[in-house]
């Protein structure tokens, strides 16, 4: 039997959300016969290959069909799936013998062109649409909308704006196809604030205590910073359950919310809060003992829990010391186990009698087998090779299982940089209780680790360029591999700097190298650094420099630097030599006494550090740095056989007679400095005391060539100490505590000795210069560059700087967003320090103070940004008044 060109529906109706599936009966046809697939068309407006759209229904030609069968209604399920079509038909074109053609209507759902939002500022309408992915040409059916929707009203519902409600429009673009024009209107409402939070039958706390205790849900304050006062229905059922635990922590186990109401007042413009609790009565602890537990004793873990019969009950206490959630290296029982192997383990605490006020609590422990880790993988390192991840993996396979190691290795790749550290996600796998193995896959989320620094600024007399590209993730054994450059070798966790940085007044060109695991097998880091200097000499009036005259400084420096075993690895022991070549051309501008001439600084650095700060290097939460260090030149005074001593004479004498130009020299002046008298007598016997003055001056070595002698070779020491801690105070909120101090001191002989030569005295290098942003800007002299906060930069040490500096600091940080594109957050401080040129003149308790606020920005291409404002209560030396408000711009600056 031969039917042409009827067109008989196959599929009944598919209800759905999403879909229409229309189902039109046309001619009838026999149920359930089978039919060789002749040819499938495709008709509709659609922007896709017809081929390409039968191909996703799963059809093919020549395949054998039941019509009506399953075949047709999975070919509508697969193309619904797709989320394209908004209609989907089949129907008969044609059956001639065994064989069958179909007709595919569809229907495409239109795409995005445009969109508008009304009701928000403009500035605010790009983060909605990328929020949202309102991208041209994206799908626009009916789930997008609804996501749409909800998205915007619960975003700004957590603002406060509990009445938003938004309305989405889309109409068909003629002019462009299968298109439509979104528009989003937004009717934020007014912000409804907390006036109010009262509480009724509370008589051990008062509304004050009870307020406090809950942590998101706040009444109106305008002291208030941190946290804004507006209602989130989730945080508040969270700060109801925070109230039973603050109860819970001071004795009242029964007490409990009774009930809550949420309502508008004022004119529906402000919500007030009114909760009901109810108390119970106070109890203690009674007896608490230990059962299950074999591997640890009822002392050990008596200890551990700390707590006693008769201590005030809490519920709070109890439970963080069986399982402290909120710190996952906290000091509990079941991290005890749980760092020992003991995975499967479970603690429980259960009330066992209950008499009057006292409670007896049974510490239920079922220690089960000891586990180890198996498989150990790690996924989402696109770019970083898994050798420079494994290498800091503290989980090896066939380890004793131990939570400590897993906390710990979460750190370690966290500190390396090359991926977003609030992302990294061990996840248990495969977790095997009658085997007793565990696989663990990291999964981690790579970032951007190389930077470029490109700006421009005014410092230093002048306008300051400066290029800057740092490599953090670089792979120099690829260096010779044409494939690896992508568009560099990368990948094996060595870092590469270049910078260059000039103005009208200076030329700097500096690189260096790192390689955190010399050799490949242990964690010895080795670095190297060149760097050049060129400053010319500023001219005065005329604003500008003469090239002809300048500053050359040429560094080299290398250095290794080992973790260490013990007290524990988290100590790191380094030591570097380094070298500078200081050459002056007619360069007289009073840091030496020479303006040509050359000077050499051979020195080395020995330093011990601890540094066991937290998972993220940007935003540590936890843990401190401490570092000492020294470093130091040899004590060339001791074998050159120069007298200094003499040589200062000479300098001194030299300023008496240019101080006294003019002067009349007689027998009684030149006696009350026997040494200017018996050095003349010695070199012109036979000359009147006059013209013997004169040739003192004339004779006696000047102190340029006095100075050139000295500073030939540098010798010094410098010692250094800084300690560094996070806090996490409140939520999210970090309290950081810094001190810090260095001493730069020249070597003075024991008694009975001869060693080295006090007359040397403090090089003009390698000094402290307190005060301003900390940013070195230019100068490569050695000099360290000390921030102080509200002063300007290196004002409140000597012009030449200072030998001698200390430091103290709080400041407490709150982050606004931590995520790996951008973190940002918000800070507040108290600073003071101090600068002294001698020992007798220091006193750590004659501080310059001052304090401020600012922000930082951290983007992984751009490095560190920031703007601080600070003000400062001391005057600057030389001046009475104090400084006042100074804003400091922080670009590249430590953490």
């Amino acid at each position: 039997m031969q039917i042409k060109k009827s067109k008989i529906i196959l599929i009944i109706l598919l209800l759905g959300t999403i879909f229409n599936l229309q189902a039109q009966e046309r001619l009838p046809f026999d149920q359930g016969k089978k039919y060789f697939l002749a040819d499938v068309k495709v008709n509709g407006k659609i922007s896709y290959n017809e081929q390409t759209v039968v191909t996703f229904s799963s059809l093919e030609r020549g395949q054998t069909i039941t019509v009506p069968g399953e075949q047709i209604t999975n070919a509508i399920k697969k193309l619904g799936k797709l989320g394209l079509f908004s209609d989907i038909d089949f129907y008969v074109n044609k059956i001639e013998g065994d064989s069958i053609w179909l007709d595919l209507d569809i229907v495409e759902l239109p795409k995005l062109k445009e969109v508008k939002f009304n009701g928000v500022k403009k500035s605010k309408v790009e983060g909605l649409i990328k929020e949202n992915a309102l991208t041209k040409g994206k799908i626009v059916n009916e789930n997008l909308i609804t996501t749409t929707k909800n998205y915007i009203e619960n975003k700004y519902k957590k603002d406060g704006y509990f009445n938003t409600k938004v309305f989405i429009t889309n109409t068909p673009d003629t002019t462009d196809g299968n298109q439509v024009k979104m528009l989003v209107n937004i009717d934020k409402g007014s912000k409804l604030k907390i006036k109010n939070i009262t509480f009724e039958g509370n008589e051990k706390f008062t509304d004050k205590a009870l307020r406090s205790a809950m942590k998101n849900t706040k009444k109106i304050n305008p002291i208030r910073i941190l946290k804004a006062s507006k209602f989130i229905k989730d945080k508040y059922k969270e700060d109801l359950n925070l109230i039973v635990e603050k109860y819970k922590e001071k004795g009242y186990r029964d007490a409990r919310i009774v009930s809550d109401s949420v309502y508008t007042i004022d004119k529906k413009s402000k919500l007030a809060i009114n909760i009901k609790v109810e108390e119970g009565s106070k109890y203690r602890f009674g007896n608490i003992k230990f059962l299950g537990n074999s591997v640890y004793s009822d002392q050990l873990l008596s200890r551990l829990i700390g707590i006693k019969k008769g201590d005030t009950y809490n519920g709070v206490l109890l439970e963080k010391r069986i399982a402290d959630k909120t710190k996952p290296d906290g000091e509990d029982i079941t991290n005890l186990y749980q760092n020992n192997g003991y995975l499967f383990s479970n603690i429980n605490a259960v009330e066992v009698k209950t008499a009057n006020d006292t409670i007896d609590f049974e510490i239920r422990i079922t220690e089960g087998p000891i586990a180890y880790f198996n498989n150990i993988t790690v996924v989402g390192n696109d770019k970083t090779n898994d050798r420079v991840i494994y290498r800091e993996l503290r989980t090896k396979p066939g380890q004793k299982y131990s939570k400590e190691d897993l906390v710990r290795t979460i750190r370690e790749i966290g500190q390396l940089g090359f991926f977003d550290p609030e992302a990294i996600d061990p996840k248990f796998k495969n977790v095997d209780p009658a085997a007793g193995t565990v696989d663990i896959e990291y999964n981690l989320v790579e970032r951007g680790s190389s930077q470029i620094e490109l700006q421009g600024g005014y410092g230093g007399g002048g306008f300051i360029g400066t290029l800057g590209l740092s490599f953090n993730n670089f792979s120099a054994r690829n260096l010779f591999n044409k494939e690896a450059y992508k568009p560099l070798p990368m990948g094996d966790g060595q870092k590469v700097s270049l910078r260059l940085q000039a103005s009208q007044f200076f030329r700097t060109y500096s690189l260096s190298f790192s390689e955190p695991w010399l050799g490949g097998k242990k964690p010895i880091q080795f670095t190297t650094s060149f760097s050049y200097s060129s400053q010319f000499l500023f001219t005065g009036n005329t604003g500008g420099v003469d090239r002809n005259k300048s500053f050359d400084i040429t560094a080299l420096s290398i250095g290794y630097a080992k973790r260490l075993t013990v007290p524990d690895d988290f100590f790191v022991f380094q030591n570097s030599v380094s070298f500078q070549f200081y050459n002056l051309n007619n360069y007289n501008t009073g840091l030496f006494t020479f303006g040509d001439g050359s000077s050499r600084n051979l020195a080395f650095t020995l330093g011990l550090s601890r540094n066991n700060k937290g998972v993220n290097p940007i935003f540590p939460t936890s843990g401190s740095e401490f570092s000492v260090s020294a470093k130091f030149t040899i004590p060339y005074s001791l074998f050159n056989g120069v007298d200094y001593a003499n040589l200062k004479n000479q300098e001194a004498y030299k300023i008496k007679f240019r101080e006294n130009a003019g002067f009349t020299v007689t027998a009684n002046s030149l006696g009350e400095l026997p040494e200017i008298g018996d050095y003349l007598k010695e070199t012109a016997p036979n000359t009147n005391v006059y013209e013997k003055a004169y040739m003192y001056q004339d004779a006696s070595a000047d102190r340029g060539k006095v100075d050139q002698e000295k500073f030939k070779w540098l010798e010094y020491y410098k010692i250094k100490f800084k300690a560094d801690w996070y806090t996490k105070l409140v939520g999210k909120l970090v309290l950081r505590t810094l001190g810090e101090f260095g001493f730069l001191g020249a070597y003075t002989p024991a008694r009975g000795t001869s060693l080295a030569n006090p007359d040397r005295g403090v090089v003009p290098f390698e000094r402290f210069f307190l005060g301003g942003d900390g940013l070195a800007n230019f100068a490569l002299d050695g000099r360290e560059v000390i921030q102080l906060r509200g002063y300007p930069n290196q004002s409140l040490s000597a012009v030449d700087g200072d030998p001698i500096y200390n430091k103290f600091s709080l400041e407490l940080r709150y982050p606004i967003t931590l995520k790996a594109a951008a973190s940002i957050y918000a800070l507040t401080f108290l600073e003071a320090g101090g600068s002294y040129d001698t020992f007798k003149n220091y006193n750590p308790f004659v501080l310059q103070r001052s304090a401020g606020f600012g922000i930082r920005i951290f983007m992984p291409a751009f490095g560190l940004l920031g703007i601080d404002f600070a003000r400062g209560f001391d005057p600057i030396p030389g001046f009475t008044r104090p400084n006042g408000w100074e804003t400091h711009f922080i670009i590249g600056q430590q953490f």
